[in-house]
C-alpha cells in the first residue's frame, strides 16, 4: 500500500500510528517532496468513487489563498488534478492508495475495512 502523508501534519500522524499498531505493510510518501501528478489523482479519484472535492484540502491555506472554493465549480476535472498536481499542500492528506481503493483523509472506520 501506499501512504502519501505531509509528517508534520498530526492526522497524518496519527494514521501512519494506526498503520503501524495494525501491522500494514506500507511505502509512505511526502505530499510535497513528491507531490502526486494529474494522472496518479485521476487514477486515485476514479478507485476512490469520491467526488473530485474530497481531494482538496478545503481547510489549507493555499485553498483559501486562491480562492478555490468559487473556481472549482466552474473548472473542468482535468483542470482541477492539473491544479492539484502544481502543489502537495492542496491536496487533502494523508492518502491511502491499495490496489483497488484510495482514500483520501482518514477515518478509522473506513481504513478498518479497506486494511482487511
Amino acid at each position: 500500500m501506499l501512504f502519501v502523508e505531509y509528517p508534520k501534519c498530526s492526522t497524518c500522524q496519527k494514521a501512519k500510528r494506526w498503520l503501524q499498531d495494525k501491522g500494514v505493510t506500507f511505502e509512505a510518501r511526502h505530499i510535497v517532496e513528491q507531490n502526486p501528478t494529474a494522472e496518479e489523482l485521476k487514477k486515485w479519484h476514479e478507485l476512490s468513487g469520491l467526488p473530485l472535492k474530497r481531494f482538496f484540502n478545503t481547510s489549507g491555506m493555499k485553498y483559501k489563498e486562491l480562492g478555490l472554493k468559487d473556481k472549482l465549480p466552474n473548472m473542468t476535472e482535468a483542470e482541477q488534478y492539473e491544479l492539484l498536481a502544481t502543489d502537495g499542500m492542496l491536496v487533502k492528506r494523508p492518502i491511502l492508495v491499495g490496489e483497488d481503493f484510495a482514500i483520501p483523509g482518514f477515518k478509522e472506520n473506513v481504513w478498518e475495512e479497506a486494511c482487511r
